[in-house]
């Protein structure tokens, strides 16, 4: 196949230009500059050539981009955990939705039949310890957190888009995306960085995430790509961790890495915001917990199943937690490395 996969240099879109390359796939890859060498430089070196630049707001150049493709592959999209205020929330709600809505019509503009979507399980909904896993199809109603919303609404956009173009539609729901092979930090590698410098040697917070490498997250684009399927799936591992969980597979990996000495109470999450604000701060890494993350996380969990993806897809987790978080370190650590921090980690 010859697949176009917009954000082409985030983490998530990077890992799946490889794996359809890998795959045998002739890849366009589309970034918003196509003239910025230092964004094109890592996909040239997986030998793709063929790179255009898009922003996936516009909707005629899309359709220029899609001509004699056969699989649109929409990565494309805004992914902050934390905004500065309306301006922002704004322009992260256009990339998402009208992004996602012209990837479908442009595709079915092009004569492309078929279009994959990373969405995210930020659409689906948190729940009591004691309900019954999630499931495609279930939906986010809290949409307090920006990004949620902006998750959520695009991928109703998608599917609004394919309901009126015809156009076969695939949504991929990754869980928190970790592993190697980012160019810069994601809100999902500031929190495992901030953990390596110690943001919970006093204490976790008391929740859990889904999690997933990007690779696992790749190989499930290729196989939404390559089989006959539509609908959603969930791309999460078969267990969501605590954040205390995180710490402490970090700290056996590395004794140098405080792990968290105890779950802290849930009154403590209220004063998440300012011990975020100042935790940045002192890392220098991105913000994420906001009040409205902790109205949307207390006394919810991530109960997800990901049995769809498993039987339809054919999916499965092929990175352990242990080994992807590891190997996320250690790409942080050459990360700061590039960037001449002074602290080692």
């Amino acid at each position: 196949m010859k697949v176009l996969v917009t954000g082409a240099n985030g983490h998530v879109g990077f890992g799946v230009c490889r794996a359809f390359a890998a795959a045998g796939h002739e890849v366009r890859a589309s970034i918003r500059s196509a003239n910025d060498a230092a964004k094109s430089a890592p996909l040239r070196a997986l030998g793709i050539d063929d790179i255009v630049g898009l922003d996936v707001r516009t909707f005629d150049p899309f359709v220029e981009a899609c001509r004699g493709i056969d699989v649109l592959v929409h990565v494309a999209a805004t992914y902050a955990m934390h905004v500065a205020g309306p301006a922002e929330t704004d322009a992260m709600l256009r990339d998402s939705t009208e992004g996602a809505a012209n990837a479908v019509r442009a595709a079915a503009r092009a004569g492309v039949p078929k279009v994959v979507l990373t969405s995210s399980v930020a659409t689906l909904p948190r729940v009591s310890s004691d309900a019954a896993p999630v499931t495609e199809a279930d939906w986010a109603t809290d949409l307090g957190v920006p990004y949620f919303r902006a998750k959520t609404e695009g991928e109703r956009a998608a599917w609004k888009a394919a309901e009126d173009t015809g156009i076969k539609l695939v949504t991929l729901l990754p869980g928190t995306v970790g592993g190697p092979d980012f160019h810069r930090r994601t809100p999902s590698i500031g929190m495992i960085e901030s953990i390596m410098l110690g943001s919970m040697r006093l204490g976790a917070p008391n929740t859990n995430i889904a999690y997933v490498d990007v690779r696992d997250v790749a190989a499930a684009h290729v196989l939404a790509a390559e089989r006959d399927v539509t609908g959603r799936f969930i791309i999460a591992n078969d267990h969501a961790p605590e954040m205390r969980e995180l710490s402490l597979l970090m700290h056996w990996s590395d004794a140098s890495i405080p792990a968290a000495p105890a779950v802290l109470p849930d009154f403590v999450m209220s004063a998440g915001p300012a011990l975020d604000w100042l935790r940045a701060s002192l890392t220098r890494t991105p913000r994420m917990v906001s009040p409205e993350l902790v109205a949307t996380m207390r006394g919810k969990v991530t109960r997800l199943s990901n049995e769809r993806a498993k039987s339809e897809l054919g999916w499965h987790q092929a990175i352990g937690l242990d080994r992807s978080l590891s190997e996320t370190m250690a790409a942080i650590r050459a990360l700061r490395r590039r960037e001449g921090h002074r602290r080692v980690i």
